[in-house]
């Protein structure tokens, strides 16, 4: 055998081998599993974890812009009108968000913590000054008081002879803030669990919402992050049905890799008092990073009559409101206060229709997460809800007698975040090596196809060369004569006898 010959033999050895073990792999989806195995290993929520510490104190940059309803006619509407409204915002603030007092519980299969929020008034990204724009609203205390002492006449009595005011004008610091609220200053004379100061911020600067509880993601990765308690109790008690009391999904702040487009992402949220879900709405990607939009569906917010698992939501059976809409009073002090997405959008047309104003758009009022798959890491967000009261014709009330039953809107706020550039770099960095390790058994077949083409390169020239060489030993006539001699080769040329005689 010669040494082209065993050259040949050894690359179409090596070029099976390696398609055999490629195709192999890839079909076990070996590599694959080892990275993403490595992954549910990481991504946990314990000290000294690739992401505990970005946990604990996230590096991208929040921002909270809120918008305010100014009030345009609020005499014609005591008269019948339709209420008109004017937007007037963002008045834009840097939210600082860390967690505190951090510590291992239950054996270390959980974590628990305090998530404290800071606000930071930025003027370059807002329309004015918050401490000198006035917003004409409703008078969320005295429709809070109204309605918490409508069905007592002495005590409807004396608010009327406090004075009640349907609608107030204040800057935009005391709305969010705080201030001394004349009507509940009044009555904290008399009732001590009564607090003069109200604002729709009002102590939320500084603060926390509770003790967190949460799964670390060791024992089962799809429980990373997932809210296990929120002050001590694993159910809330605001609502009518148990579907509607649990306590499902993270806070979110955190989600577990490897997420699939089927799957629905919960998310607990004190400011709504409930915990809602988001759906795959589509691909998109964030600073060359690939992620999957969740968005809320119409569903989250549907009435009893177009989602019947939302029932449990009612108030009671006469206080239950259409799609788009959630009263919140059972967590607000009995305030008739109402969430929904901003400009009502996603709710009924007859929310959007009674007020004079409003254009719900998606772009502008969608609420969103964008989660790169592979990490669960949030690489971008937005988080939109709009606070609003419901104002009526209350009995006991003169000043009421003609409101119209309308959901007011107040304010909606736009909570987002945009993955920073170093931590961008981290997440891609990490993509790519999961890329290359799941797609090694590729790489793999790759080599296989080059060794392939090397070996039929190495065949042809080699049939090539075999077939110059048998050419080269054949025997190959010299003349016509020879050629066409039936003996084939056995004719004699001689050459003609001379005369001897001439």
């Amino acid at each position: 055998m010669t040494r082209r010959s065993c050259a040949i033999y050894a690359v179409g050895l090596t070029c099976a081998l390696l398609l055999v073990t490629g195709i192999a792999l890839f079909a076990a989806q070996t590599f694959r599993n080892i990275m993403h195995n490595r992954l549910k290993k990481e991504i946990v929520l314990v000290e000294g974890s690739r992401v505990f510490e970005s946990w604990k104190t996230p590096p991208p940059p929040v921002y909270m812009e809120f918008f305010f309803f100014n009030l345009t006619n609020v005499n014609e509407f005591l008269q019948g009108a339709k209420m008109e409204v004017k937007q007037v915002g963002p008045y834009t603030y840097r939210e600082y968000r860390y967690k505190e007092n951090v510590s291992m519980v239950e054996n270390g299969t959980m974590v628990s913590a305090y998530t404290t929020k800071s606000f930071v008034f930025l003027r370059e990204r807002s329309v004015g000054d918050p401490a000198v724009d006035n917003i004409t609203t409703v008078d969320i205390p005295a429709w809070a008081v109204m309605n918490k002492v409508k069905g007592s006449f002495l005590k409807s009595m004396m608010v009327n002879a406090l004075g009640v005011d349907l609608f107030s004008t204040h800057t935009v610091d005391d709305l969010l803030w705080g201030y001394e609220d004349r009507l509940l200053t009044s009555l904290s004379a008399t009732s001590s669990d009564v607090e003069k100061v109200f604002g729709l911020m009002h102590k939320k600067n500084g603060s926390n919402d509770g003790e967190f509880i949460y799964h670390t993601g060791q024992q089962d990765y799809m429980d990373y992050g997932l809210v296990k308690t929120w002050k001590g109790q694993s159910k809330l008690t605001f609502w009518t049905s148990d579907q509607s009391n649990s306590i499902n999904g993270s806070d979110g702040s955190a989600f577990h890799p490897l997420l699939n487009k089927d799957e629905r992402i919960y998310i607990f949220t004190p400011d709504l008092c409930r915990s809602i879900y988001m759906e795959f709405e589509k691909d998109v990607e964030v600073k060359g990073i690939p992620a999957y939009r969740f968005t809320p569906p119409r569903s989250v917010l549907a009435s009893k009559e177009e989602n019947p698992a939302n029932e449990g939501f009612c108030v009671s059976s006469k206080e239950c409101l259409g799609t788009g809409l959630l009263k919140v009073s059972p967590c607000r002090k009995g305030a008739p206060v109402v969430a929904s997405f901003p400009h009502f959008y996603l709710a009924d047309d007859q929310y959007v229709n009674a007020i004079q104003g409003l254009s719900p758009q998606r772009e502008h009022h969608q609420t969103y997460l964008d989660l790169n798959p592979t990490t669960g890491v949030i690489v971008r967000a937005n988080k939109r809800a709009q606070i609003n009261v419901l104002v009526q014709k209350l009995a006991g009330f003169p000043k009421t007698r003609g409101v119209k039953d309308t959901i007011i809107p107040v304010m909606f706020i736009n909570e987002s975040v945009v993955i920073d550039d170093a931590s961008a770099a981290r997440v891609q960095k990490l993509l790519l090596i999961s890329n290359l390790v799941s797609n090694f058994p590729l790489i793999i077949v790759g080599l296989g196809v080059i060794l392939l083409l090397v070996l039929v390169i190495l065949l042809v020239r080699a049939h090539r060369e075999k077939t110059s060489a048998e050419e080269d030993t054949s025997y190959t006539p010299v003349n016509k004569k020879e050629k066409d001699d039936p003996q084939n080769g056995t004719f004699i040329g001689l050459a003609e006898k001379a005369d001897p005689v001439a």
